[in-house]
């Protein structure tokens, strides 16, 4: 089977257009190219088109991935100021912020903690001395919108501009388990009995800093195949780690958490919250939050934090059970800066 082709986020797109757009300006001609170094480490080189005044754009490549943004119109545009910050704004198709618990405050544009950076990095690397505002658009971004779960999210009028390395990984099915259990067999193959599951990059660096002496796969949503694989392959023992939104579907029985398959990631917090006596309007706080990530506060401050606990240890007799006992497992719940809030040791 031929590997499948890479591509880059909106992420990227956004920023090599703000590069583009601050090289103009500078420059006095718009480039017909822009080279940018993503956060992964490589060279991303797109075409860029002028559809404006210091307005520039890129057609985003997904590569082999079937992104509903595939070939999407991506711009940017930098209002440079005498000084100050770079700021950002929403330009047509790109949403805005209603609800708290998302990684971007209420109010803001949908461009999420790295993209921003990103930009931020590319309009320094120009004009380190000057403030800027920087829009951001995607042309047809709020039909595209409509296809996502923004809406339920609270993410308004548009599309969120995202990704944490900068590169876009195809999501084929067979590719991806193919890839989960070759990079299991060579873990094994180099003598590890014990190995540590995570979803994507965010928990690989973060198990990187706890657990050093941990070999660390990425299993994206595919946990019970990467379960039975490991269990096929010999391990006696996985940690499975993740953040609240990926691993409470676990606790609940998933073994696959890709948002088309379901979205019970609230009903076992509520459900291990009761259990622990917490008040109804510490569960409607749960169930009215968009993200998992925005009641890890509330539920600390009001002294259920033990639920996170629950959690881990319900997700690991799920994971038991799904190998029939060959595996013990354990689980390591994260928050967003990679920091545990919970655990569940199998003795």
């Amino acid at each position: 089977m031929s590997a499948l082709r890479e591509g880059f986020t909106t992420g990227s797109c956004a920023a090599a257009c703000a590069l583009a757009s601050c090289l103009w300006q500078r420059d006095g001609v718009c480039p017909s190219q822009v080279a940018l170094t993503v956060p992964e480490g490589r060279t991303y080189m797109p075409e860029i088109h002028a559809i404006g005044p210091y307005r520039c754009a890129v057609y985003k490549d997904s590569g082999d991935d079937p992104d509903i943004t595939n070939g999407s119109e991506v711009w940017a545009q930098v209002q440079l100021l005498p000084e100050g910050s770079v700021r950002f704004q929403a330009g047509e198709g790109v949403g805005t912020v209603t609800l708290p618990g998302l990684k971007v405050a209420v109010g803001e544009p949908a461009i999420n903690p790295v993209p921003r950076r990103m930009i931020e990095d590319a309009v320094r690397s120009v004009f380190p001395e000057k403030g800027a505002l920087v829009t951001v658009g995607v042309t047809g971004g709020r039909e595209l919108a409509q296809r996502t779960f923004n809406p339920r999210l609270g993410i308004v009028d548009g599309l969120s501009i995202l990704g944490t390395t900068g590169v876009v990984r195809p999501m084929s099915e067979e590719a991806l388990t193919d890839t989960i259990r070759l990079e299991l067999a060579l873990r094994k193959a180099n003598g590890a009995d014990v190995i540590a599951l995570v979803f994507g990059s965010q928990g690989e660096e973060a198990l990187r800093r706890l657990r050093p002496d941990l070999p660390c796969v990425q299993i994206s949503n595919y946990v019970g195949f990467a379960l039975d694989a490991a269990a096929e392959l010999g391990f006696c023992r996985v940690l499975l780690a993740g953040q609240p939104g990926k691993l409470c579907k676990v606790s609940g029985g998933s073994m696959q958490t890709h948002s088309r398959y379901g979205d019970g990631r609230k009903e076992p917090v509520c459900t291990h919250l009761a259990l622990l006596g917490a008040p109804v309007a510490l569960l409607r706080t749960v169930m009215e939050s968009p993200t998992l990530d925005g009641v890890i506060a509330p539920i600390r401050q009001a002294g259920y934090s033990a639920v996170w606990n629950s959690l881990c240890a319900a997700a690991s007799r799920y994971c038991m059970a799904r190998t029939r006992n060959r595996l013990r497992v354990d689980t390591l719940m994260l928050d967003a800066a990679g920091q545990p809030i919970g655990e569940y040791i199998d003795e």
